[in-house]
C-alpha cells in the first residue's frame, strides 16, 4: 500500500512540491500546479509580496490553487545570502503567509547558486528555536544532513545538481547513502531535475519526494509536463515499494527449460 508524504505531521496526497516561478502566464502557472497534484507551492517574498499591488494577480491565483487542492503554501528564502537576511525573511514570510512552514536557502555561490553550508546551519538552529518548520536546502553532502537532522529538521531537501540546470542527479552515490545513513529522515530532493525520469529515479532511490520547479514552468507545455512528473513519481513510488529485483553479473533465462514445468525448477 502507498503511503502518503508526511511533513512535519501533515500527511499529503501527492509527493510532488512545485514552484511557482517562470511560468509564462498566472493562468498557466495555476493550470500546471493543478495538473500536477501537488499540495505544496513554494513562493518567494523577495518575488512576489502580496501586500504589493504589482504581486496582486499572483497572490490571488496562489490562493485559489491552495484552496482548491486542499494544500499549503511553503515561503522560501530564495536570494537570501547571510543566515541574518534569511532569518528576517522567514519571520515576514510567517507574518504575511500565516504559516511556520519555510524553505529555508541561503546561496554561498552565484555561479551555481550553492547552498551556504555554515550559514545555513546557522539559520536553522536561530529558525528552529523560533518555532519554525523549517526545510533546508542544501547540497548532496552527508556530513550537512545529518547536522541539519540533529538540529531538528524532520525534512531535509538536497539538491539533484545546481538549482535550473536540469542536469537530473549528477552524483547517484551520495543521494544514496544519505537515505541510507537517515532512514528515519522525510528527503526530498529538490533543484536541478531535468525530466520526469529524473524524479521516478529519486523515487525509486527511496527518496519521499521531490520539489521542482523549472522543468515544468519552462517547458514546451507546462502543464502537460506537470502530468508527466506525477506520474513519474507515482511509478518510482511504486517500483520502489515493490522492491526492484537485484542485479546479476551473468545472463538467466525467462522461459522455462524444455520439458521442465516452471513450478519445479530453481
Amino acid at each position: 500500500m502507498v503511503m502518503s508524504l508526511n511533513i512535519y505531521g501533515q500527511n499529503l496526497d501527492s509527493r510532488l512540491l512545485i514552484g511557482s516561478a517562470l511560468y509564462p502566464s498566472p493562468q498557466i502557472m495555476k493550470q500546471a500546479i493543478l495538473a500536477s497534484g501537488s499540495q505544496v507551492v513554494t513562493l518567494s517574498l523577495k518575488r512576489q509580496n502580496p501586500a504589493e499591488q504589482a504581486g496582486q494577480q499572483i497572490w490571488q491565483y496562489l490562493q485559489e490553487i491552495v484552496a482548491q487542492t486542499k494544500g499549503h503554501l511553503l515561503p522560501n528564502t530564495a536570494g537570501c545570502k547571510t543566515a541574518k537576511e534569511a532569518v528576517t525573511l522567514a519571520k515576514m514570510s510567517r507574518e504575511i503567509f500565516n504559516t511556520n512552514w519555510v524553505k529555508l536557502e541561503v546561496i554561498g555561490d552565484d555561479y551555481n547558486l550553492q547552498p551556504d553550508p555554515i550559514e545555513l546551519l546557522s539559520a536553522t538552529e536561530t529558525l528552529i528555536k523560533d518555532g519554525f518548520k523549517v526545510l533546508p536546502y542544501c547540497t548532496d553532502d552527508l556530513v550537512l544532513c545529518q547536522r541539519l537532522y540533529d538540529l531538528g529538521c524532520q525534512v531535509i531537501m538536497p539538491w539533484a545538481s545546481p538549482i535550473g540546470t536540469g542536469k537530473g542527479l549528477m552524483n547517484p552515490y551520495n543521494l544514496e547513502t544519505i537515505r541510507m545513513r537517515l532512514p528515519e529522515a522525510t528527503l526530498i530532493l529538490d533543484a536541478g531535475i531535468g525530466k520526469p525520469s529524473d524524479a521516478c529515479l529519486a523515487m525509486e532511490m527511496g527518496y519521499d519526494g521531490v520539489l521542482l520547479n523549472s522543468a515544468v514552468a519552462l517547458a514546451d507545455n507546462p502543464v502537460m509536463m506537470a502530468k508527466a512528473f506525477a506520474l513519474a513519481l507515482q511509478a518510482g513510488e511504486q517500483g520502489y515499494v515493490g522492491g526492484v529485483m537485484e542485479q546479476r553479473q551473468t545472463a538467466h533465462p525467462s522461459t522455462p527449460t524444455l520439458d521442465t514445468p516452471f513450478w519445479h525448477q530453481q
